[in-house]
């Protein structure tokens, strides 16, 4: 008599409480700065079910695990790379081991365009490549609030550990102080801004050093603070 060894049984619920199990899992809480509440970036986040906390953060946007996040859509990147107010950031940033720089909104608006403040792409470029280079924080680059949202939820998978978030703002010495005032003055960089420093010393001798000296000194430049310090409000 033939023997049949009955196969084992497939248990057809086996799958279905694996992917309830992968339901169920609770998603790790993700902080973001009170002034992204209007961001299309924490309502997707709530869509995908994710506890959020709102609270005024020192540095960066969103808080994921250890990882400390500054977002900028392409405008806000280019008008704060403008005003100098990105170089503090990305400083700040530097205080934890994990950051990330979003850039969003690539599908929608022209990174590299002129039209963006009128500044010539190859010096976006290069700014890029600081902030990567020098600053040494990782930028992506996303289409758009929802794409920047599922990158949030991909990172948040990492189990690590929580950070502290009692970060300090960076407090500017003395002569970063005078450089980041002169730099303040459109058209000027911080070469230019070094320049005139290290010739004049102090901004009071900037604004009153004769034309002659600061074309001496920044050539075609010299104009800017010419212009300015004959301005009227």
């Amino acid at each position: 008599m033939k023997t049949i060894i009955p196969r084992p049984l497939f248990d057809i619920f086996q799958k279905k409480k694996k992917i309830e199990k992968i339901e169920t899992t609770p998603k790790e809480k993700i902080i973001i700065d009170y002034r992204e509440k209007n961001s299309l970036v924490a309502s997707y986040l709530v869509k995908q079910g994710f506890p959020i906390e709102f609270r005024e953060l020192k540095v960066g946007d969103y808080v994921v695990q250890n990882i400390v996040i500054e977002r900028k859509t392409i405008s806000d990147f280019i008008s704060s790379m403008l005003n100098h107010r990105l170089i503090n950031q990305l400083e700040e940033l530097k205080q934890y081991e994990n950051k990330l720089l979003i850039i969003e909104g690539i599908s929608e608006n022209e990174l590299y365009s002129e039209e963006k403040g009128g500044i010539n792409p190859n010096a976006i470029r290069g700014f890029l490549l600081s902030v990567i280079l020098k600053h040494k924080i990782p930028t992506i680059f996303t289409k758009n609030s929802e794409d920047s949202a599922k990158f949030i939820n991909v990172l948040s998978r990492k189990k690590e550990k929580e950070i502290n978030l009692n970060a300090k703002k960076k407090t500017l010495n003395k002569k970063e102080q005078l450089q980041f005032i002169i730099e303040g003055f459109p058209g000027i960089g911080p070469k230019t801004a070094k320049k005139l420093l290290g010739k004049f010393k102090t901004i009071e001798n900037i604004i009153n050093a004769p034309e002659e000296e600061l074309k001496e000194t920044i050539r075609k430049k010299a104009g800017i603070i010419i212009d300015l310090r004959k301005a009227t409000y």
